[in-house]
């Protein structure tokens, strides 16, 4: 370099020299980071969508972390979302993972929204030395094999095919580590839910998967076999699911594996579309008498599930019941709500048609007490019920159990990508992909779908105690207020005064 020293000179290339080394050195470092990163995410066990995207999956954490602090500006405030909202699904994830739900400075709740409901607190409220546990409730007491249970909250119907092998083996290991039941869905009973040890509801939707004949009638050998095991206690008759009420369950064919197909009785790999209802019942005459029938082949208490269109239809159902006779009566009805879930349905079906379980629950309840039935028939709802105040209201209005399955769903893992008609769900709960599943570990899922129970079992005996109740099946529609349009909160004793 003319003008530059010789000395001057080999500085300068020296300096660029150790620069260069150490930009090299540094984006080593960074690559070797990554791989490690890569390396430690793809093989850990405890986030789903770490292990199916390792890295990159790491964003969703930070982005999560600064929404709490910049959410106001760039993202929707706690109570917007639907069909959950933030503050709904933090409260399962944190009870899933069984730390700290105390919240501070004050609630991001309206308390003034109408329709909220308000728990009545006691100026006396049950201390934890009077407290008991829930008692025991009976379900068929006149069967062969009448099912005891002290548990008021448990995992609702999903089929193995609507989810995941994985998913199923941690709802079955955690609803047995719970002390609670899981609900089959229609998809027919595989080997993971009885995998866990867990009480088993073998739901029969329309197209009667796993007790068919090759026709799609109902097969009273398989129902017999399905029946024997000990840990399936109770039988359910899909009438009608809340999401899709007049049509039955749809499974993409990409979903209908050879294991998924053996199960249920159909051919690998087609569109898995169930009858919009059971050919052979068309009157609650031919309801009851096939109930009836189940219940004779299996000796295990029977009940149907359905979503009420008609309030008139309760009252007409009571009346058939009392007239067959009480010993032919169902012994549960399961009650879904038109906003329940699914993983695949019209969205007319699923926004339109049927009625809340807000609006249906008393009326069921009523139907029963007045035509003497309410001891005999005991009642599961189910429906957006994931939250304590939402399973303590059904309480209060007279359930005797509470199933939900998208509060599971977010136990395990569900960050509501709203991909349950696809086989892409990115937590492994709701495809067939291996890849996907392989985020999933069923050992590490239950441990949350357990904590998650138990701790709902105990915030909802939280609320029992303010309330001046010794344990939460004591509530009463006298525990609970919904605030009305002029602001103003009216009980629930007096709001249902026309169904009690």
């Amino acid at each position: 370099m003319n003008g530059i020293s010789t000395e001057t000179q080999l500085i300068v290339t020296t300096f660029f020299q150790w620069a260069a080394l150490l930009f090299v050195i540094v984006v080593g470092l960074f690559f070797f980071a990554i791989v490690i990163t890569y390396v430690i995410d793809k093989f850990q066990t405890t986030h789903a969508v770490k292990r199916n995207y390792p890295v990159i999956g790491r964003f969703r954490y930070w982005f999560e972390h600064l929404g709490e602090f910049f959410r106001q500006y760039f993202f929707a405030m706690d109570r917007e979302e639907l069909p959950f909202n933030r503050a709904q699904r933090s409260w399962v994830y944190r009870a899933a993972k069984n730390i700290d739900n105390t919240i501070a400075f004050g609630s991001t709740r309206d308390t003034r929204k109408v329709g909220n409901i308000l728990f009545v607190n006691c100026p006396y409220p049950t201390m934890k030395k009077d407290a008991v546990e829930p008692r025991e409730i009976t379900v068929g007491e006149n069967c062969e094999n009448p099912w005891t249970t002290r548990s008021f909250f448990g995992v609702s119907a999903m089929s193995f095919g609507a989810i995941s092998k994985p998913a199923v083996q941690a709802l079955s290991f955690g609803a047995a580590k719970a002390g609670t039941w899981i609900n089959t869905g229609e998809g027919g009973l595989s080997p993971y839910h009885l995998q866990g040890g867990a009480d088993v509801i073998f739901q029969i939707g329309t197209a009667k998967y796993g007790v068919r004949d090759e026709q799609g009638n109902l097969d009273d050998s398989k129902l017999k076999k399905v029946a024997s095991y000990e840990q399936v206690k109770l039988i359910e008759l899909k009438l009608a699911q809340g999401a899709k009420p007049g049509k039955g369950g749809i499974l993409p064919g990409e979903k209908v594996t050879e294991q998924i197909a053996e199960i249920r009785g159909i051919k690998i790999g087609q569109d898995s579309i169930s009858p919009n209802r059971h050919p052979e019942i068309s009157s609650n005459e031919d309801l009851l008498n096939m109930l009836c029938h189940i219940r004779k082949v299996t000796g295990k208490p029977v009940g149907f599930k359905t979503v009420v269109g008609s309030p008139e239809w309760l009252d007409e159902l009571m009346k058939d019941i009392v007239a067959a006779g009480i010993e032919n009566a169902p012994d549960f009805i399961t009650l879904d709500s038109a906003d329940g879930g699914t993983g695949a349905a019209p969205m007319t079906l699923m926004d339109d048609m049927g009625l809340t379980i807000r609006e249906t629950l008393p009326m069921l309840i009523s139907a029963l007490k007045r035509h003497g039935l309410r001891d005999r028939i005991k009642v599961f709802t189910s429906g957006k019920l994931v939250n304590p105040a939402d399973v303590a209201w059904a309480l209060c209005v007279g359930a005797d159990f509470i199933s939900s399955a998208r509060g599971f769903m977010f136990a395990l893992g569900c960050i509501q990508s709203l991909q349950c008609n696809k086989n892409t769900c990115p937590t492994g709960i709701a495809t067939h992909n291996k890849k996907l599943q392989r985020g999933l570990v069923a050992k590490n899922k239950s441990v949350r779908v357990a904590h998650y129970a138990k701790n709902m079992m105990y915030a909802v005996g939280t609320i029992a105690h303010s309330c001046g109740v010794k344990e939460p099946r004591e509530l009463t529609l006298k525990h609970a207020r919904q605030v009305m349009e002029n602001g103003i909160s009216v009980s629930l004793s007096d709001l249902h005064r026309d169904y009690t």
